[in-house]
């Protein structure tokens, strides 16, 4: 089954109280995939397990009767995803490098950067011949996006990849361009999250974020401090009372 546009914006509508999207977001968001000239989206996948695209994936396809390749390429406009696009080989990365050309494109970034061996460790695609690293790739495109999503830990802080001795010299999309980045962060991280920031992106408006540049919106609080069996002061121990005490 396909989707049109009008129905994923009905979608949207019906899931605006769990991706808390506001009603003013969702008259900017129809604007927005009604003007031909809105911004695409290209979708880059370093060193990673592919969670955060298959829960993403999952979500779109358990939450609504839709074909999700039709949703992320007929209506959010996503131009390149290895995992999901019907194009290979050169007329896959192609159409990433038309985008690119275009300079109106939102970048979203799973999976950590390789910084070690000149970022061998983690080829992103083979073009015209030659083999292009993820490091070049995200040092290439990452400049002239319009924004930056880095999707879960690892393209975020690191993440497992980067843990231990980290041969391959794991860094974030951050550590390596310096640019700032709006920060999805989880293992993976909601499904929720992934939607409501690009459909805010696509609306025009700004996402505020905290000092790890996580947005606000999801990451201003912690669950410890919304546990109801919690006390007054902070803790960090289970205690006997049936509540959290200090130690």
């Amino acid at each position: 089954m396909q989707i049109s546009r009008r129905g994923f914006l009905k979608y949207c509508s019906a899931s605006a109280a769990t991706l808390g999207l506001a009603p003013a977001t969702l008259r900017a968001l129809a604007a927005a995939l009604r003007n031909p000239a809105g911004p695409n989206v290209i979708w880059l996948e370093g060193l990673a397990c592919s969670g955060c695209s298959v829960s993403f994936l999952n979500h779109l396809s358990s939450t609504a009767p839709v074909d999700v390749a039709d949703v992320l390429v007929n209506v959010i406009n996503l131009t390149y995803h290895k995992t999901i696009m019907a194009a290979a080989g050169d007329m896959a990365v192609g159409a990433a490098y038309n985008t690119f050309n275009s300079g109106n494109y939102v970048l979203v970034v799973e999976g950590g950067v390789p910084t070690a061996f000149g970022g061998r460790a983690c080829w992103a695609w083979r073009n015209a011949g030659h083999d292009t690293t993820f490091l070049n790739v995200v040092q290439q495109l990452v400049p002239a996006a319009a924004a930056v999503i880095c999707i879960g830990e690892c393209s975020s802080f690191g993440g497992i990849p980067a843990s231990g001795s980290n041969p391959a010299g794991i860094q974030s999309v951050r550590q390596v361009t310096g640019r700032t980045t709006i920060n999805v962060a989880g293992c993976p991280p909601h499904p929720g999250w992934v939607v409501w920031v690009i459909a805010e992106l696509l609306a025009g408006h700004t996402i505020a974020l905290d000092t790890y540049g996580r947005p606000t919106h999801f990451f201003s609080s912690t669950v410890h401090s919304q546990c109801p069996l919690r006390n007054a002061e902070d803790a960090s121990q289970w205690g006997q009372e049936n509540r959290c005490k200090e130690d």
